[in-house]
């Protein structure tokens, strides 16, 4: 694994909410990183971090001893903390226009952000990466600095929670050209920050809509599928997505069920072993948070679960089974991944570690 000098001083925007609480467990004793800087509504300011979420901590694991004095600032102090860290993540609640306006206040005082945020995911010269399939999309960066000014300063995001169980499989199955795809999502409620003590009215119960998120996991893929092209990420074509999103009572872990037809008809066979063998750029240069593998397949009829296999590689990983032979598409499987660790901050973290590695996120 590759060692810096030092570690990275990183701040987390909008860090008492539960992603924001997510990201600073993850970032616990990280080899590379540490959280030296949160920032959060005025509301929050001024606090000890401790004090800040207390009543509110959301996470099956106490508050880092680190992180516990640490006094929040105001998320909208833009210039003090950037003053403070080398890069952010951004988790912060605000309004779509409200978000991309601060984070590109945030990238123009030359502090990267890597943000777990949808508003600048269809922002043409901002990757949107799952560091195992897109990498390349990276290269964008140099286009984006031009049209900020900056020499250092960028925003890169990860997509949604929803698609995390599936897209890989497709990456995977690239040479196959999967070409249309439905896919059911049964979806957690910490995708909508909350726990059932939050949602007592989840328990036992379904909800057959999730605001944008079927938009999102159609749409989404297109853009980490596509190429760069004129200074701008271009989303693939042939490849037709339809989705709807439902609201189980889960706490952590977003399911979905998917049905693939492909141009070039591969065997059951040959799909599983694609799985097991896919790896990407965290995989090869062992970034500290890469899963290995990345996806696990699992034979037995009755997984992926979600109290079994939510957790795999620490939530980083892709779980996978049921592959089989469909009557009306080509085949169809089931995937599994964490929505708050592989979906939210752990996924950002990953693109964080690329880009560390890669060199677009340096020290000030």
């Amino acid at each position: 694994m590759k060692s810096f000098e030092k570690k990275f001083r990183v701040g987390v925007l909008g860090g008492t909410g539960m992603v924001g609480q997510r990201f600073i467990t993850i970032l616990d004793n990280h080899p590379w990183f540490q959280v030296t800087t949160i920032a959060a509504s005025a509301n929050s300011a001024g606090k000890k971090y401790e004090d800040a979420v207390s009543g509110r901590w959301k996470m099956d694991v106490p508050i880092p001893e680190g992180v516990k004095d640490i006094i929040v600032l105001d998320v909208t102090d833009v210039n003090r903390v950037a003053s403070e860290v080398d890069f952010v993540f951004s988790a912060v609640d605000m309004t779509k226009e409200e978000i991309k306006a601060i984070e590109e206040e945030y990238a123009k005082t030359e502090t990267p952000v890597v943000s777990n945020n949808s508003a600048h995911r269809w922002t043409n010269d901002v990757p949107m990466v799952v560091p195992e399939i897109n990498i390349d999309h990276f290269d964008i960066i140099e286009s984006q600095k031009k049209r900020l000014g900056t020499k250092k300063g960028f925003i890169a995001v990860k997509p949604n929670c929803s698609l995390q169980g599936y897209i890989p499989a497709l990456a995977a199955w690239k040479e196959y050209e999967p070409y249309e795809m439905t896919v059911c999502t049964y979806q957690a409620i910490s995708g909508a920050g909350k726990t059932f003590a939050d949602w007592p009215e989840m328990i036992e119960n379904i909800i057959p809509y999730i605001g944008g998120e079927e938009e999102k996991s159609e749409e989404e893929p297109l853009k980490i599928f596509g190429h760069i092209e004129n200074g701008e990420i271009v989303k693939a074509e042939g490849l037709n997505i339809t989705a709807q999103c439902v609201r189980v009572p889960v706490l952590n872990g977003h399911t979905a069920a998917c049905f693939v037809k492909f141009k070039n008809k591969p065997t059951k066979e040959e799909l599983i072993q694609k799985l097991k063998d896919f790896k990407g750029f965290p995989q090869e240069v062992d970034l500290p948070n890469a899963p290995k593998p990345f996806i696990q397949y699992l034979e037995e009829d009755n997984r992926p679960q979600v109290k079994l296999d939510v957790d795999y590689e620490n939530g980083f990983g892709v779980s996978v089974g049921r592959v089989r032979e469909d009557k009306i598409y080509d085949f169809k499987f089931i995937g599994l991944a964490h929505n708050t660790v592989r979906g939210a901050a752990g996924g950002a973290i990953l693109c964080a570690e690329a880009l560390a590695y890669k060199g677009y996120i340096d020290f000030k």
